[in-house]
C-alpha cells in the first residue's frame, strides 16, 4: 500500500485550521504530522484534544520553520512528500509559502492576500525548486462552477458588478475569491460598465473599487457570515445574477483533500481549484 501523505496544518486552531485536521485525521490516504498555531499558552499540547478529537499524539508548536525542517527530514528519510496546509493570515502568506518550498514540503496555501507579483515570485521559486504548490483562493467546487459561469457570460455582457460578503474577522478586501472571478472574466480582453454619465461619490468608495477592466469589486464584512459572493450583469430589459454562499465551512474539504492528493506531482506553483478538477 502507498504511504498516507504527511500533511501539517499551519493555523492550526484557528476556524479553518481546525476542519482541515478534522478531515486529514478522517482520509485514510492521510497523516497529520504537524500542528502549526501560535495562540499563547497552547504550545505542546496534543491538537487532537484542544480540538475535541481525541489524542492524536501531535503537539501544537509556534516554531514554524522548526516543524517545516522535522518533516522534511523525516521525508528525506523514507516517507512520502510532504504537504503544509496554510490558512493563516496574509501579513506572513508568503514567508510561509516560501519557506515551505525551501524545505521541499509541499505548500497548499488557502490564506488570501498574495499579490500578483508574490504570486509570480512563488511561482519561479517553485519551479527551479521542482516543489509544486497550489494557491487556492476558494476551496469550494460550487465556488469554481460560479466562476466558470461568470467567465462564460461575460462573453454577452458589457455591464457587470461583483460583491463578496464575508465574516468581520477576514483580514483582506476584496477576497482572493473575488479577485480571482474578476480575472477569469477578463480574459476575454473587453472592457466593462462604459461610461453613460458623470458620476460623482458624495461618499468616498461607496461605488466599490474598480479594476482597470472597469469591473468594480464591492465586500461587506458583518458577524454571522461565512462567505458569499455575487456576480450580477446587466443588459437593456434584464440583469442576471450568479451567487454562491457557503454556509458552513465543511463545504472547502473534499476541495481541501483534492489538492492535498494531487499537489505532490505537481511541477510548480498552480493559482486555483480549477486547475486541479
Amino acid at each position: 500500500m502507498t504511504a498516507p501523505i504527511p500533511v501539517v496544518v499551519a493555523g492550526a486552531l484557528g476556524r479553518m485550521g481546525a476542519e482541515v485536521i478534522k478531515a486529514v485525521v478522517g482520509a485514510e490516504d492521510c497523516s497529520l504530522v504537524g500542528a502549526i498555531d501560535n495562540t499563547p499558552g497552547k504550545e505542546g499540547a496534543d491538537v487532537g484534544l484542544e480540538l475535541g478529537l481525541g489524542e492524536l499524539e501531535v503537539a501544537v508548536t509556534a516554531d514554524f520553520e522548526g516543524c517545516l525542517c522535522a518533516v522534511s527530514q523525516s521525508v528525506r528519510d523514507g516517507g512520502s512528500g510532504a504537504v503544509l496546509v496554510d490558512f493563516t493570515h496574509p501579513s506572513v502568506v508568503y514567508e510561509h509559502t516560501r519557506a515551505a518550498i525551501a524545505y521541499g514540503v509541499h505548500p497548499v496555501i488557502g490564506t488570501t492576500g498574495l499579490s500578483p507579483e508574490q504570486l509570480n515570485n512563488l511561482t519561479e521559486f517553485s519551479a527551479k525548486a521542482s516543489v509544486g504548490g497550489a494557491v487556492i483562493p476558494n476551496f469550494s467546487v460550487g465556488m469554481v462552477l460560479l466562476q466558470q459561469a461568470a467567465a462564460a457570460a461575460a462573453r454577452f455582457y458589457d455591464h457587470a458588478e461583483l460583491t463578496e460578503l464575508h465574516h468581520n474577522r477576514k483580514a483582506d478586501a476584496p477576497s482572493g475569491t473575488c479577485i480571482k472571478t474578476a480575472e477569469l472574466m477578463e480574459e476575454l480582453g473587453k472592457s466593462f460598465n462604459p461610461e453613460e454619465v458623470d458620476e460623482h461619490e458624495s461618499l468616498a468608495g461607496c461605488r466599490g473599487g474598480q479594476r482597470d477592466s472597469g469591473l468594480r469589486l464591492h465586500s461587506v464584512r458583518l458577524p454571522g457570515l461565512v462567505a458569499h459572493q455575487e456576480v450580477m450583469f446587466g443588459a437593456p430589459g434584464e440583469s442576471y445574477t450568479l451567487s454562491h454562499n457557503t454556509i458552513d465551512r465543511s463545504a472547502y474539504m473534499p476541495g481541501v483533500l483534492i489538492t492535498v492528493r494531487k499537489v505532490g506531482s505537481l511541477g510548480s506553483l498552480v493559482y486555483g481549484l480549477e486547475r486541479l478538477i
